[in-house]
């Protein structure tokens, strides 16, 4: 998916999730219940899903350097929602534990990979660990902006805006040449064939937006395009 340095990405990943550790102790109720950006979802069901896929592409670390395969959820996505409802009603207190615990775990896992095992083949998308890696990367990375307690897109640094606008790339609508041009300096980034659109605006926020979130102030692009879905 990209060329990203597997070293790189073990500081982001380190980063990432200290990041999550330093919100848990002042995690409150009316915190957990309020909303979120995201429709119809609390900071609870952002935490709850934070907490799910990070031990569940940790899985595929482990797994990997066993030199077995797993499903990235057991139950698919079905039950991965489920847990995500179920889990969003805890308390504060709860959140807190349960997300210091899955944490440890995840970092753990990760820890225990090596040079050599970034190659290894997993089910998530059918590819190798790297990929698992990057999942978890942007994982981090967007849903701590959705969380919106004090992360906001701005903080994202060029190298995951370079690699979340590689990956989403796959959004750009059949037919549509989509050149997104940042303001605050670095590389225009064109993606697809066909009609020519260009949409300006600062780095992140133009990869907030291919990631489905709307930046403030909005974009420059007249008219946007509507997106494809998630890849």
């Amino acid at each position: 998916m990209t060329s990203t340095d597997p070293t790189v990405l073990q500081h982001a990943l380190a980063a990432g999730r200290d990041r999550l550790r330093a919100l848990l102790p002042g995690l409150t109720e009316e915190a957990v219940r309020g909303p979120s950006p995201l429709p119809g979802w609390t900071r609870g069901h952002v935490l709850s899903h934070i907490e799910g896929v990070g031990l569940a592409l940790a899985r595929q670390a482990r797994y990997a350097r066993r030199g077995r395969l797993i499903d990235v959820y057991d139950g698919g996505r079905p039950a991965r929602d489920a847990a995500i409802e179920a889990g969003h009603r805890r308390s504060a207190p709860q959140f807190a534990t349960a997300l210091a615990d899955a944490l440890d775990e995840v970092e753990a896992s990760w820890a225990e990979v090596g040079p050599d095992d970034w190659g290894r083949p997993v089910r998530y998308r059918d590819g190798v660990l790297l990929d698992a890696g990057l999942a978890w990367w942007r994982e981090l990375e967007i849903h701590s902006v959705d969380l919106d307690l004090g992360r906001t897109f701005g903080d994202w640094s060029p190298e995951f805006c370079a690699h979340a606008a590689e990956f989403l790339a796959a959004r750009v609508p059949d037919g549509v040449r989509l050149t997104l041009t940042p303001t605050d300096g670095g590389q225009d980034f064109a993606h697809g064939s066909g009609t020519p659109v260009e949409v300006s605006g600062g780095l992140p926020d133009l990869v907030a937006w291919l990631a489905g979130r709307l930046p403030s102030p909005p974009l420059t692009g007249d008219p946007l395009p509507r997106l494809g879905p998630w890849p």
